[in-house]
């Protein structure tokens, strides 16, 4: 019976990404025959779940929407992103969405497994909010590897793949035998944009070091454990922050935004600071291109004042800008 139910909740995993199976593909990826396919499709009707059955040549099994929401299937990783979509999602601003966030997470850790719960928790207890952030994209193993290092304090070691895969010859990915081995005492992770980032301590360079979680291969908890150090500055979040600015090539553009400071943290916190101003807030970048630049102050939809732009990004801007007006003019002649 244990085998029969295992087999069916991991039917019903496979139903739930709403495409549709062929029995013959169903059976290999439950290693079982097609008849005992056809008999738990029968089973999860049995308990309400709306299965629909497509006959002919490239029919096969989907899961229809039914009337209400039947109980969801979720592996680790999916569990763990849940619950850091959530986590995002309670400390923003959306109205009326952080509330209910709050409740949906409350709900989801109560049912987890003492082992996701474990590794929830220390995902949500070992990451740093930044302003303005929303949750970024993640890789749920390293993530939570990392997490759970940070929280019981004990070393994290991993292979490092710096500067982005490093293609071979044949363009194969770098193997991860080249990669460098790293070790270090994990402190806390900090999302900025659309990526995780891990503050450590290094203990081959004997420094403090910002390291990218998409990068980290095969990471696992190390036997001892250490003593928490003092971040330099006591802020995780604005460290890390400071310390990919100063690896980053970049140009620093300063404007004068006639908007309060809170809103334009809100809305652009992820690639700007703010502090107030008469009139407004003074917005400082570090951006790598004029993309960034139009992209912020066009999320803001106010008026604003370049107070400081290297002349190539002026005219880079500039340029957008004419050829932006080029457009709009010819499509109105066009309606006239």
């Amino acid at each position: 019976m244990a085998d029969t139910t295992t087999r069916t909740l991991k039917l019903l995993a496979l139903l739930q990404a709403h495409r549709l199976w062929a029995a013959a593909e169903l059976a290999d990826r439950l290693e079982t025959t097609e008849r005992t396919v056809r008999r738990d499709v029968e089973r999860l009707r049995e308990l309400g779940y709306p299965v629909e059955s497509v006959r002919g040549t490239g029919g096969g099994y989907q899961l229809a929407p039914g009337g209400s929401m039947p109980p969801l299937v979720v592996d680790e990783e999916e569990a763990v992103a849940i619950v850091a979509a959530l986590r995002g999602a309670a400390s923003g601003s959306a109205a009326g969405l952080a509330e209910a966030s709050v409740r949906a997470l409350a709900k989801v850790t109560q049912v987890l497994p003492p082992k996701l719960r474990k590794r929830a928790d220390a995902l949500r207890a070992m990451s740093v909010v930044m302003p303005g952030e929303s949750a970024p994209a993640l890789d749920a193993e390293a993530l939570t590897t990392a997490a759970l290092a940070c929280r019981d304090a004990v070393e994290l070691e991993f292979d490092y793949e710096r500067g982005g895969p490093k293609p071979t010859r044949r363009g194969a990915p770098r193997p991860a035998a080249d990669l460098p081995r790293r070790r270090v005492e994990p402190l806390r992770l900090v999302p900025l944009g659309r990526r995780w980032y891990l503050l450590a301590y290094d203990l081959d360079r004997q420094d403090w070091r910002t390291f990218r979680v998409d990068r980290l291969r095969n990471a696992k908890q190390g036997k001892r454990s250490f003593r928490p150090r003092d971040i330099p500055g006591g802020d995780a979040g604005e460290y890390v922050r400071a310390s990919l600015q100063s690896v980053w090539e970049s140009h620093q553009v300063k404007v004068l935004v006639h908007a309060p400071v809170d809103v334009v943290l809100e809305r652009i916190g992820r690639w700007a600071q703010a502090e107030e101003r008469d009139g407004g807030s003074l917005v400082t970048m570090h951006v790598e291109d004029a993309r960034w630049v139009a992209m912020a102050m066009g999320s803001l939809d106010v008026d604003y004042e370049f107070v400081e732009i290297p002349i190539e990004l002026l005219h880079e801007i500039r340029g957008r800008n004419v050829r932006e007006s080029r457009a709009l003019y010819l499509v109105e002649r066009g309606k006239q």
